[in-house]
């Protein structure tokens, strides 16, 4: 029997889910296929509406070696293994003649730990959860989750915190699930032929498809002991957010009361003089955090690296004494080492790390109104760290809907370790840039209208012209207006004005669970929906209830962000134009999700607003405008108001 061709797979699938198929998606599809078969790297560009998980899941399918794909939110992960894949896997089963298996892995703290649920937690926490009599209703909202959670875990097929609904608050997870460190492991533990965890990782063992997150990959490539089965292609989705999530997990933080629970923890089993020494150290530690100011730190000044060092050498002295002390009153004893022996690792290697100082990472002091002051240290840059682990030994493929900056894939490939696109040598893996383009006709479905008569918005103050221009607009539009605001206090302020002055509803981040707002803003299309940095990437409302999207500013990086100077003030040191690499990418990136929430449908019309008049002025506007989607261009503001008055007022002949 002859093998299927990939149009014809690629029909069949589409058939299946109820779609159309879509210039963009075959030749997506055939590009994905080609750089498979070729072990080549592939930057995919699939604009809203293209179905690019089918243009990447049909040839990896096809192809038959396993394939992971990891991807940055929970919503599409779960939209993978719930509806896409299962849909395209009968699909193509008669074509293929064979069924492809598929499973989802996460980290491990994301899966019910046995052991912790049934033996309870090492008891260092300030207060226990229920009193000794076992069968006493317990009085607290977390006693409550935690009866809850032990009648989950008896009925669970997955042990998976998304799979608890309703969701639990993180306190309550952290009761009953571990970290990888402090695992026992599947040999050790009582429960380990029951593990949750261990039970994923067999499945994704057994099957073709692996679907995964971001923080999972970076995970594997950072710590190099591997999580992730072996594979044979890599598939990144939403890969504009990989940088940054690796970026978290490479970051190290600690805080007075991380040590202190760490003092606590190793308390009873380690002696005296180690526990002292430990103890000792932590509070020179806490003594310096209360004085400590926000902002990056050059050189680590004398007397925090007096304290980190004291930190580091009691740590390690802890760890070593850890293996050989035994208290006959600590119940569950291996439990109690492994959590506490977690605990003071991550403090000793936070330490070591900084005290060591290299020239590659960042160092700051950060302060959190309720949670006091951390020190944190980051990578400067993760594309080494990409290109080595990443690129070495398999096919990449990397889409999502805004990749393409300022015209070429060039500024996100740097990020990910990339020379320029066709640029050939030993050390530069070889890959190529496609732009698969959108269904959606831009020039005719939106407006950019920047607002070039606003005067330019300073660091500080109220732009009181701004919120009349504001105003002005989202009355225009009869409400149905995403604002997406560059800080929580613009969005607050905002919503705190327009609620006086506008008679239609206006729900403000943070409010409410983001799922709800989102939820309200769709239901009802006279209400306007305020927030940040999630709403620019984290909002799907096609319809009549989104025809209007602001942006008050360019939403460049707080001068005051201590990483981003830094991997600013590098490029400038190299050479290199560091406000346009770090500051305008990021903007860019930002600019072009934000823009993206107006047109989610081929019935959808609309207004991209930017209350910021560099856009027009500046000699960076050009590029953040050539990283927009391709809508009809404006500064007249009259011109703004009609066309948003004769859209609101088809949507309501239509809604009537």
């Amino acid at each position: 029997m002859t093998k299927p061709s990939l149009p014809e797979l690629l029909h069949a699938a589409v058939t299946a889910v109820g779609g159309t198929e879509r210039p963009g998606q075959v030749s997506m599809a055939e590009s994905v296929a080609e750089a498979i078969d070729d072990n080549s790297h592939l930057l995919v560009q699939a604009g809203t509406g293209t179905g690019k998980s089918l243009g990447y899941l049909v040839p990896a399918l096809a192809h038959g070696e396993r394939v992971v794909v990891a991807t940055a939110t929970l919503a599409l992960q779960r939209q993978l293994v719930e509806r896409d894949l299962p849909r395209t896997v009968d699909a193509l089963h008669p074509l293929l003649r064979r069924r492809p298996q598929f499973a989802m892995l996460k980290g491990r703290s994301n899966y019910l730990c046995l052991h912790r649920l049934h033996e309870g937690v090492p008891q260092d926490e300030e207060e226990g959860l229920f009193d000794q009599f076992e069968a006493a209703a317990p009085t607290s909202k977390l006693g409550q989750d935690l009866l809850r959670m032990r009648d989950w875990a008896d009925e669970t097929e997955t042990g998976d915190r998304d799979d608890l609904t309703p969701g639990v608050s993180d306190r309550a997870w952290a009761q009953v699930s571990v970290s990888s460190r402090e695992c026992l492991g599947a040999s050790k533990c009582a429960y380990g032929a029951e593990c949750f965890a261990e039970a994923a990782r067999e499945r994704a063992k057994l099957s073709e498809v692996v679907v995964t997150n971001h923080a999972l990959l970076a995970i594997d490539a950072i710590e190099g002991a591997p999580v992730l089965p072996q594979h044979e292609v890599l598939i990144v989705d939403e890969a504009h957010e990989l940088v940054s999530r690796v970026t978290g997990v490479a970051t190290g933080e600690l805080t007075p009361g991380q040590v202190n629970r760490a003092v606590r923890r190793a308390a009873k089993l380690v002696n005296e003089k180690a526990a002292d020494q430990l103890q000792t150290a932590s509070e020179g530690f806490e003594r310096l955090m209360e004085l400590a100011l926000p902002g990056r730190l050059e050189e680590i000044p004398e007397d925090l690296g007096y304290a980190l060092m004291a930190l580091r050498d009691a740590a390690r002295t802890v760890i070593t004494a850890l293996g050989s002390t035994r208290d006959k009153s600590v119940q569950d004893e291996d439990a109690v080492r492994k959590q506490a022996l977690a605990s003071v690792e991550s403090i000793h290697d936070v330490a070591e790390r900084i005290t060591n100082g290299s020239e590659y990472d960042v160092v700051w002091y950060e302060r959190h109104e309720r949670f006091g002051a951390s020190l944190r240290v980051a990578p400067m840059s993760v594309s080494g760290l990409l290109r080595e682990k990443l690129f070495a030994e398999r096919s990449v493929i990397l889409t999502s809907a805004t990749l393409k900056l300022g015209g070429d894939f060039n500024g996100v490939g740097a990020s990910l370790g990339l020379a320029p696109e066709g640029t050939e040598s030993e050390d530069a893996p070889v890959w190529k840039g496609l732009d698969v383009g959108s269904p959606f006709d831009y020039g005719k479905q939106g407006i950019l209208y920047v607002a070039k008569h606003l005067a330019r918005p300073g660091r500080e103050g109220t732009r009181s012209d701004m919120l009349d221009e504001l105003a002005e607009l989202i009355e225009a539009a009869g409400g149905r207006t995403l604002g997406l605001f560059s800080s929580m206090r613009a969005a607050q302020s905002a919503a705190e004005e327009l609620r006086e002055r506008l008679d239609m509803p206006i729900l403000l981040q943070g409010e409410e669970t983001l799922g709800e707002l989102i939820k309200g803003f769709a239901a009802d299309s006279k209400t306007c929906l305020f927030g940040t940095l999630s709403l620019w990437q984290g909002v799907d409302v096609p319809g009549p209830s989104c025809q209007l999207v602001i942006m008050d500013k360019i939403p460049f990086p707080r001068p005051d962000d201590p990483l981003m100077s830094a991997r600013q003030k590098a490029v400038d040191d190299a050479g290199g134009n560091g406000f346009m690499a770090v500051a305008a990418t990021h903007a860019a990136l930002l600019m072009a999700q934000g823009a993206g929430r107006l047109v989610r449908a081929s019935g959808d019309r609309g207004v991209v607003a930017v209350l910021d008049p560099r856009l027009a002025t500046a000699r960076y506007g050009s590029y953040l405008k050539a990283s927009l989607p391709d809508f009809w261009y404006t500064t007249d503001r009259n011109q703004v108001r009609r066309s948003l008055a004769a859209i609101d007022a088809a949507a309501k002949a239509e809604e009537a």
